[in-house]
């Protein structure tokens, strides 16, 4: 039984699922909207939301956190210089799901993450 265990496993194992949602958040950020599948886009968007909020703190150990999770420093550059202080005056919901229907290869449901203005 799996009663209160948070996540999905998205058919992967640990460390591919890891990487993907990170890159994934880093793209997101990079782009500030990304499409994908739903499952994918709402795990994402967990880790996306805490990212930005470690920006909004700004201090040296948060950077490094980012650092450490994000896959790429030009997008820790932008996310403490620009999005960190966009989002200073919200209290949460940094980002939002907008579903687009199913994938017409195999009717995946699509959803568009993106990052509210």
């Amino acid at each position: 039984m799996r009663h209160k265990v948070a996540g999905r496993k998205l058919g992967r194992g640990t460390a591919h699922r890891m990487l993907m949602l990170r890159g994934l958040v880093t793209d997101l950020l990079r782009h500030e909207s990304i499409q994908t599948t739903e499952p994918k886009a709402k795990e994402a968007k967990r880790l996306a939301e805490k990212v930005i909020t470690r920006a909004k703190k700004g201090t040296l150990h948060q950077r490094r956190l980012a650092a450490s999770f994000l896959t790429d420093e030009k997008v820790v550059a932008k996310l403490f210089d620009e999005i960190g202080p966009r989002f200073d005056e919200r209290p949460g919901g940094y980002t939002r799901i907008i579903k687009m229907g199913p994938r017409k290869g195999d009717a995946s449901p699509m959803a568009r993450l993106e990052l509210v203005e």
